[in-house]
């Protein structure tokens, strides 16, 4: 079923401003993009991954079409989901665009495999997930990819790189398990007093 797109009306335009500060609540996993072939290839970082479907695989990423990295998904009909590690915030940075590098330097520094597409996976990722791109949906500023799984690299490691009120932070089961343990135990002594 296609949904025909229509006209929304709001009562009050909501502002650029506003949008942003209202996301900058919503949490996000940090995930490299990664595209191309060769020596012609991109990255970006981004925590617009989510998952689509279980069967088939399927996922789907919102890139923006000036990013550099759009063009090469659409060329190349594939793309690689790095989803990072918590001591990943140097590769997140990086490909982010911080000291100004571009293309095929972003990928300095860090080791890389070459996935069945040609995309290049991040060794040490989370999880790193080569996809086919099945369909693209342009909508405004940016194009809805949607990426047929085609392999997956999993990790033994636990602690994620998130995204949250600007900043990145480090999430990890473990750790964060023992300090609401050691939180809640106040509260649960206050209430049996």
């Amino acid at each position: 079923m296609n949904v025909v797109p229509r006209e929304l009306m709001t009562e009050t335009p909501v502002s650029s401003a506003d949008f942003r500060g209202a996301m900058r609540h919503l949490t996000g996993g940090v995930s490299i993009i990664t595209a191309g072939r060769g020596k012609d290839i991109t990255g970006m970082t981004v925590t617009s991954v989510t998952s689509l479907s279980v069967d088939p695989p399927t996922l789907l990423v919102s890139v923006n079409r000036d990013a550099s990295s759009f063009p090469l998904i659409r060329r190349y009909g594939a793309f690689g989901v790095n989803i990072l590690a918590a001591d990943q915030l140097d590769i997140a940075e990086r490909f982010a665009g911080k000291g100004g590098l571009k293309g095929a330097e972003r990928f300095a520094g860090s080791q890389w495999v070459t996935a069945i597409s040609g995309v290049p996976l991040l060794v040490g990722a989370l999880s790193a997930v080569d996809c086919e791109v099945e369909e693209i949906v342009e909508r405004h500023s940016h194009g809805i990819v949607i990426g047929r799984v085609g392999t997956i690299r999993n990790s033994v490691r636990t602690a994620a790189l998130a995204y949250w009120h600007g900043q990145y932070v480090a999430v990890d089961q473990d750790e964060d398990a023992a300090r609401l343990a050691e939180v809640s135990v106040p509260a649960r002594s206050l209430r049996g007093a």
